[in-house]
């Protein structure tokens, strides 16, 4: 897992990303290479709900030179160097015309921050503010060789299939130039997890794995999908900044903040294995965009080192080095527990309703009553009942109504602990697994 993901970043990070163009096509390539994406675009012009997608944009150099010939900024120094979705420009201007097309980080002068024009035509540079604070009066080259053409959102999805039609969708977005873990540490992550899930035995759900670029790209999948995901999806994740080195996951909850995940999530959180977030419409990732007020789809977001809570968030500081290939393993690693989990929350229905199921006869109750076997969960479980108290608590709240999330908590274990326990009382016939609804409900 570490090498492949090492090399994959490796390739991915040089390239120039936008929200369209070719930077996003051979990305999207790249990760495609180890997951069989279906590929579907929305064409430049196009009104998706209350946008408008954009025009192509490719930009094959951009360049800054100074009044004595050296060089201030160069795309092809740094991705970041130029204003994402600047227009083309081939100028001499002075120091004053070209402050306004400067971007710096007084509190970070060293680094190169990340800035995009999208939807307003405009250009400019970017650069560490202790060079701008150095320039000089003078007459200043500018060449911005961009050009923008009839295109296309591209947005690409792949389904592992389980035992129900019903869904986890796992999404991420690609359109960030030379970003470490607010870019490039997402899709990594989704990969990883798409091959680790590929090698369960069984799932229960069907797991979606979507990537696209930010916002607009979630929009275009909502606006070419939404209908069959409000129809199938259970719940769901934005992975977005799970590298860094923060220690725990923290999971932002979905807007309805009772879906299995936002319950689940909740459970790891009292067990200390996870922070969590409130649901919040004012940052975050496309999360916002399935959890608005038309889709207000189960879908959460998880993230390591959180955006906005680290010096390099949105600039040049956001490097391999601070995300670590490692982190990212141990992301992959920890979501997987956390889903196998999912793939367990689910309405369970007995079977055998009507008075207590006689367990002794499937050797699940001791035959003999004794002062010794009453501590135990049959003639051979020598358990002290614990098997034997989550039967009865299972078969007796099996109700139709209660989840296993319900269930665990009357339990007072987590949810792993009871996913042995469902499946020998479902190899007896006595319950009926159901996938959840999309609140948690059938």
């Amino acid at each position: 897992m570490y090498d492949l993901l090492n090399d994959l970043f490796d390739r991915l990070f040089p390239l120039s990303r936008s929200i369209t163009g070719s930077g996003l096509e051979d990305s999207i390539a790249i990760i495609g290479e180890h997951m069989p994406f279906e590929y579907k675009s929305v064409p430049s012009g196009t009104k998706v709900f209350d946008w408008t997608v954009p025009k192509r944009w490719d930009c094959d150099s951009a360049i800054l030179v100074g009044p004595e010939g050296n060089t201030i900024a160069d795309l092809k120094e740094n991705n970041l160097s130029v204003v994402n979705y600047s227009s083309a420009v081939d100028d001499a201007v002075s120091l004053g015309e070209l402050e306004s097309h400067l971007y710096s980080l007084p509190g970070e002068p060293a680094a190169i921050p990340y800035v995009t024009g999208y939807y307003k035509p405009s250009w400019g540079f970017c650069i560490p503010h202790n060079v701008r604070m150095s320039l000089k009066e003078g007459e200043y080259r500018v060449l911005i060789n961009s050009r923008f053409s009839e295109g296309e959102v591209i947005t690409a999805d792949v389904l592992l299939p389980g035992e129900t039609e019903r869904e986890i969708l796992l999404s991420s977005y690609i359109c960030h130039p030379s970003m470490a873990n607010n870019e490039l540490s997402g899709p990594l992550v989704m990969l990883g997890l798409y091959l680790a899930l590929g090698k369960w035995k069984r799932r229960r759900y069907s797991y979606r794995f979507a990537l696209y670029p930010e916002t607009i790209g979630s929009l275009c999948y909502l606006y070419l999908n939404g209908e069959r995901l409000r129809k199938n999806v259970t719940a769901g994740m934005v992975l977005t900044c799970l590298g860094g080195p923060s220690e725990k996951l923290s999971y932002k909850m979905s807007r309805m903040g009772v879906s299995i995940i936002d319950k689940l999530a909740d459970m790891w959180k009292g067990n200390g294995a996870m922070d969590v977030r409130n649901f919040t419409p004012c940052s975050g990732s496309d999360e916002r965009q399935y959890c608005s007020p038309g889709f207000n789809m189960p879908i959460g977001q998880i993230a390591r080192t959180i955006y906005g809570r680290y010096p390099g968030y949105h600039n040049s500081l956001d490097n391999k080095e601070f995300m670590q290939i490692e982190s990212l393993v141990d992301s992959v690693n920890i979501l997987e527990k956390f889903l196998s989990e999912l793939d367990g929350c689910g309405i369970l229905v007995n079977l055998c309703p009507y008075g207590e199921v006689q367990l002794g006869k499937r050797g699940l109750y001791p035959n003999v009553n004794s002062a010794k076997t009453r501590r135990d969960s049959g003639d051979e479980i020598f358990d002290g009942r614990a098997m034997l108290n989550k039967i009865l608590m299972i078969l007796n709240y099996a109700d139709g109504a209660h989840d296993t999330l319900d269930i665990a908590k009357m339990c007072d274990c987590p949810i792993s602990e009871l996913q042995d326990v469902v499946r020998t009382l479902e190899k007896e016939d006595l319950i009926e697994f159901v996938a959840s609804g999309g609140a948690g409900s059938l």
